[in-house]
């Protein structure tokens, strides 16, 4: 298969990209328009890029959303009693059905790989069970990375060691964690140690929700780092949504900063998420409730976006479009200007791949997978501007979907 006048983000000029079985097997530079042999799919001078990424989801909860009741006040602990009241009916063919439709809809949007967060404050652990299920029946659309994630925390939920020692046995990829949800700082503290102590032991990669409020005082992110660094384990942990930081001053940001860039942890932003649930005892003014993305980017860190949730207790909305993510985060974070906006794509690329340890197993490069998308745009400027679509999606070597491009016609007045 070759993929003919392509765009490459980054590079000046029109490229074939050759496939040979599942990988690259060439990269040409064209001298002009290629005319387009049977077989070959042209790109028309689009962008070709290795597959979007979503490095923050819970398909566990998914399109539950007003089940048995809506989140009225539209906070994150109402959110959390809406699920524990959803976990109550679930089945395992619920939850298989509700994240097959999910991970559809995500494939139908590039997206081939995603982290999602599965809930194991269960003691049957009937979300994991489904879930490890899904990751080898949805193989030929994504790739699955499953977070071992206690939702009600694990020295204030019972047996919550256990559980997630028994859940990373059973086959999670990632061992999770939310230090700000337990009943005390000093058990905060301890959950961080003993996470890390499993992922050490076991080579599992780290995904924490951490600081996921606007109170300045919940400062967990910084005994992540910490134990991170001292561990040498920054490139395989990541801090997800760290939303009080956006309420840090910036003495302390100053400091914690320098802590950060010394342990080399991932960073993931959920902004539409973020926005909507942080704020809420706020009267005016409202913080964004989002942590300092831009700040962290041009700092040096690895930052990416992800969209959290699609129509389930925490947020309402959502239709598997990280590009739609991807332009609220912009927005939000004070990104528009034209030297974020010309590589904005990387917080939904190349940054989520790094956060989500993929190595040589991403990108466009001879010898690598060939999973790559056609976006229907020249440019990540006009990816974001236009809100592109994913025109063709090849993975494995072979085209996995096709999209034929929207047509408008005006009547003549």
């Amino acid at each position: 298969m070759n993929i003919i006048n392509a765009t490459l983000r980054k590079t000046p000029g029109l490229y074939t990209v050759s496939c040979e079985g599942e990988r690259i097997s060439a990269i040409t530079l064209q001298t002009g328009n290629v005319l387009a042999q049977p077989g070959d799919i042209d790109a028309q001078g689009q962008l070709l890029i290795a597959p979007l990424v979503e490095p923050h989801i819970h398909l566990d909860a998914t399109l539950t959303a007003g089940q048995p009741e809506w989140n009225l006040s539209g906070t994150l602990f109402e959110g959390i009693e809406r699920w524990a009241q959803r976990k109550e009916t679930i089945t395992h063919e619920d939850t298989k059905q509700r994240a097959h439709t999910t991970i559809r809809m995500l494939a139908e949007h590039g997206i081939q790989h995603v982290r999602t967060h599965i809930d194991v404050t269960d003691p049957t652990l009937g979300a994991l069970k489904a879930m490890l299920e899904v990751r080898e029946e949805a193989r030929h659309l994504i790739d699955l990375q499953i977070v071992a994630f206690p939702q009600e925390g694990i020295e204030s939920y019972a047996n919550g060691r256990e559980l997630m020692t028994r859940a990373v046995e059973m086959g999670a990829d990632v061992v999770g964690g939310i230090p700000h949800f337990e009943n005390t700082r000093e058990q905060g503290v301890s959950s961080i140690k003993f996470l890390m102590d499993l992922a050490e032991h076991t080579g599992c990669l780290v995904d924490v929700h951490c600081d996921e409020t606007d109170d300045p005082h919940s400062r967990f992110l910084e005994v992540l780092a910490e134990e991170a660094r001292i561990r040498a384990m920054g490139s395989r942990v990541t801090a997800s949504h760290t939303t009080a930081m956006g309420s840090y001053d910036n003495a302390y940001c100053s400091k914690l900063f320098r802590l950060l860039k010394a342990s080399g942890i991932n960073f993931v932003s959920c902004p539409t998420e973020s926005i909507h649930l942080q704020g809420r005892f706020d009267s005016f003014p409202k913080r964004r409730g989002v942590t300092r993305v831009a700040e962290l980017d041009r700092a040096g860190m690895n930052v990416c976006l992800g969209q959290d949730s699609i129509k389930d207790p925490w947020y309402p909305l959502g239709n598997g479009n990280i590009l739609r993510v991807l332009d609220a985060g912009l927005h939000i974070c004070h990104m528009m200007g034209f030297e974020d906006l010309k590589r904005c794509l990387d917080l939904v690329t190349d940054n989520s791949a790094r956060t989500l340890n993929l190595g040589e197993g991403y990108g466009i490069a001879v010898g690598r997978p060939a999973n790559l998308v056609i976006l229907d745009a020249q440019s990540d400027y006009e990816a974001v501007r236009r809100q592109a679509k994913a025109r063709v999606s090849i993975r494995a070597g072979k085209v996995l979907m096709t999209r034929v491009p929207e047509q408008v016609e005006f009547n003549a007045v």
